[in-house]
C-alpha cells in the first residue's frame, strides 16, 4: 500500500474509529424495523465514496454484517455501527449520511452513544480535512453533537491516543460491551516480509504463516492481501464477537493494528499472543469496558499487567457515566 501526494513509498497505517449507537425515543418505531443491517449495500457504497474508500469483500454471521475495505473494515450489526480506516481517508464525513439512513430504513431516531477515536498520525501533514488535527475532527463533531468531551491520553509530544465522546447524565449501559485495541509500531522487518507480494502468493499464505490464525481460536477469517504489500483481516465468532487485523509493512513506517469485542476476564494472553507474532518495537493499548461487561475483571487487574521484554512508558484510566477506559504504553526493552 502506498500514499500518493508526492509521498509514493509512506502510507498511513494509523486508522480512525468510529462506533456509533443507535436507539429509538419512547414510543419509537417497532422493533422488527430497528436493525441497521436492512440499509442497502448500495447506500453503504455511496457512505464509503465519500470517505474515500471502498468494499473488497464482505461476510456475516447472524448478528452481524463484516466489510474488508480497501482501507480497513466496516461491521454493522442491529444497532451499532463500526467504521475504521487508515490512509487519508476522510472518515467524520460518513457520519451525517448514516445517521440519516438509520432514520430512514431502520427508525432509529436517537444516538445513544458515540466513540470517534485514533492514534496520533506519523504524517500529519498529508491528511485531508477534517482530519489534519484533532481540535479540527472536534470542531466537525460539535457540529452534530453538542454533549461531547474530548480526551487525549499518553504523551502529546510522543505517542497519544485521542478519544471524543458522548458526556452523558447518567449510565446508559444496557447490553455488556467492550473493545480491546492494541496498535503497534517499528516492526520486525521478516515478519513485516510475510505480507509482501513477494513472500506470500495469497492472503491465506499469510495468514497461516504469519501466525495470525493462531492468535484467536474459533474465528473465521476473511483475508486480503494488497498489491505490493499490506494485509487486512476481519474474523467473526459464532457467537457475534468479531475481530479485525490491519498491517502496513514498509520499514519506515511499519504499522499493525488489533481490534475486536471479544469478552474475557483477562485479556494477557491475547496480548502476548500479538507481541509474539509481530514482536513490536513499542505499543500501545486501549481498552473499553461498561459495567456489565466481563472484562471489568481485567480492569481489577490492569495496572499490574506486563509483558515479557517490554517495559510500560504511560498508563492511564478515565471513568465515563457508562465505561472505563484504559490506556497503556509499552517499549521494548532494548530502547534506549
Amino acid at each position: 500500500m502506498g500514499d500518493s501526494n508526492g509521498t509514493l513509498d509512506f502510507f498511513e497505517g494509523t486508522e480512525k474509529l468510529l462506533e456509533v449507537w443507535f436507539a429509538v425515543k419512547p414510543k419509537g418505531t417497532n422493533e422488527d424495523r430497528q436493525n441497521l443491517r436492512k440499509i442497502p449495500r448500495k447506500h453503504l457504497e455511496d457512505i464509503l465514496d465519500l470517505v474515500n474508500c471502498k468494499i473488497l469483500s464482505a461476510t456475516q454471521n447472524g448478528s452481524v454484517d463484516a466489510y474488508l475495505l480497501s482501507e480497513s473494515s466496516m461491521f454493522v450489526s442491529r444497532r451499532r455501527f463500526i467504521l475504521k480506516t487508515c490512509g487519508r481517508t476522510t472518515l467524520l464525513n460518513a457520519l451525517e449520511p448514516l445517521i440519516s439512513l438509520a432514520c430512514a430504513y431502520c427508525g432509529f431516531d436517537r444516538i445513544q452513544d458515540v466513540f470517534y477515536s485514533r492514534k496520533n498520525y506519523i504524517r500529519p501533514d498529508l491528511q485531508r480535512k477534517p482530519h489534519s488535527n484533532f481540535d479540527e475532527e472536534v470542531q466537525y463533531l460539535e457540529q452534530l453533537f453538542e454533549n461531547g468531551s474530548a480526551f487525549s491520553m499518553g504523551r502529546l509530544n510522543h505517542d497519544c491516543w485521542y478519544l471524543f465522546t458522548l458526556d452523558h447524565k447518567e449510565d446508559i449501559a444496557d447490553e455488556p460491551d467492550q473493545t480491546l485495541e492494541v496498535l503497534m509500531q517499528e516492526l520486525d522487518p521478516q515478519v513485516m516480509e510475510v505480507f509482501t507480494q513477494m513472500k506470500s502468493k495469497n492472503a491465506a499464505e499469510a495468514t497461516k504463516n504469519s501466525g495470525i490464525s493462531k492468535i484467536m481460536s474459533g474465528v473465521h477469517i476473511d483475508d486480503f492481501l494488497f498489491e505490493p504489500c499490506g494485509y487486512s483481516m476481519n474474523g467473526l465468532t459464532n457467537n457475534g464477537e468479531y475481530a479485525t487485523m490491519h498491517v502496513t509493512p514498509e520499514p519506515h513506517c511499519s504499522y499493525v493494528s488489533f481490534e475486536s469485542n471479544v469478552a474475557l476476564s483477562s485479556y494477557n494472553e491475547l496480548i502476548s499472543n500479538l507481541l509474539a507474532c509481530f514482536k513490536p518495537g513499542k505499543f500501545q493499548v486501549t481498552m473499553f469496558a461498561n459495567k456489565v461487561s466481563a472484562a471489568n475483571a481485567f480492569f481489577q487487574k490492569a495496572d499490574c499487567v506486563s509483558f515479557n521484554k517490554y517495559r510500560r512508558v504511560d498508563f492511564q484510566t478515565t471513568k465515563l457515566k457508562s465505561y472505563e477506559l484504559i490506556y497503556a504504553s509499552f517499549e521494548h526493552a532494548s530502547f534506549q
